[in-house]
């Protein structure tokens, strides 16, 4: 090896040095922000499968499935899963179609200058959801559709964020696109579903992960809603069941149910991280 090659060789490693100690010190404040979490799911991880009784005397172990069975024999989580599934998903789908049409149509009304149905759709996100709880309750109860899963979707068929996301999704593809399409003879629904529809899929799966997240864990409506105990979800079932176990402070119950609650959105994100960090990612804001 020439004395060139060898310079080069250590240069390349110096270079590959200091760049792991500056990925280091740049990933170094996520990493400290994150370990309280972190700590703190591990914890949980471990009560969840430890006896009741080394937890209240401040042991961890030995690790049991007790809990789970216990927990699992306590509460209907199958039925509280099933109407879960139908309230997340099914809203997902619906809102697929409502944003989807919303973010074309305000996508075009912005192509040629009009903006104030944008700017109204935007003022809908500086209402906090729990100021529309009476308003929506009393809708409602007037239609008929209290204490049901269609009433509980209900209000959240719209939504103003997933417009905003696809309106500028729609916005940053190329207008030529469209037109050219348009002068092929296709109809504006036939330039929304298989022209511009394929494109703006990273949008659609980054609200898809936000809503799912968001109503797979809301406690506060479906609180005001649903009473019978057959059309509850799982984040009601979860809390009347930690009450019950608050009461006899079984911290092993309360864990493991914690646990049988964010699991299966931890699984889909497990699975799928890699497609939901590239939606996330392909999906930054512009213009």
């Amino acid at each position: 090896m020439t004395l060139r090659g060898m310079s080069r060789l250590v240069g390349r490693l110096r270079g590959g040095r200091l760049g792991v100690v500056g990925h280091l010190l740049r990933d170094l404040p996520a990493l400290l922000v994150a370990l309280p979490f972190l700590a703190l799911a591990g914890f949980t991880l471990l009560a969840a499968f430890t006896p009741t009784e080394s937890l209240n005397r401040g042991e961890i172990g030995p690790l049991t499935l007790e809990n789970l069975m216990l927990a699992w024999a306590s509460a209907d989580f199958p039925r509280l899963y099933l109407n879960t599934a139908l309230f997340a998903l099914g809203l997902l789908g619906v809102q697929f179609f409502t944003v989807t049409t919303a973010g074309f149509a305000l996508a075009q009304l912005g192509a040629r200058g009009n903006n104030l149905a944008f700017y109204l759709v935007l003022l809908q996100l500086f209402l906090p959801p729990s100021a529309l709880i009476l308003p929506n309750f009393l809708t409602l109860k007037v239609l008929g559709l209290t204490d049901s899963l269609v009433g509980l979707a209900l209000p959240y068929v719209a939504s103003a964020t997933g417009a905003f996301l696809l309106r500028q999704g729609f916005r940053q593809i190329p207008r030529e696109l469209e037109e050219a399409a348009v002068v092929d003879g296709a109809s504006p629904w036939q330039v929304l579903t298989r022209v511009l529809l394929p494109l703006v899929r990273p949008h659609l799966a980054a609200f898809s992960l936000v809503s799912l997240v968001y109503h797979w864990n809301e406690f506060l409506w479906p609180l005001v809603v649903l009473q019978s105990p057959e059309k509850r979800v799982l984040s009601l079932g979860f809390a009347s069941f930690a009450r019950s176990a608050e009461s006899g402070m079984e911290w092993g119950l309360i864990a493991v149910g914690a646990l049988l609650v964010g699991l299966p959105v931890l699984l889909a994100f497990a699975l799928f991280q890699r497609a939901f960090l590239e939606s996330f990612a392909r999906s930054g804001l512009k213009g």
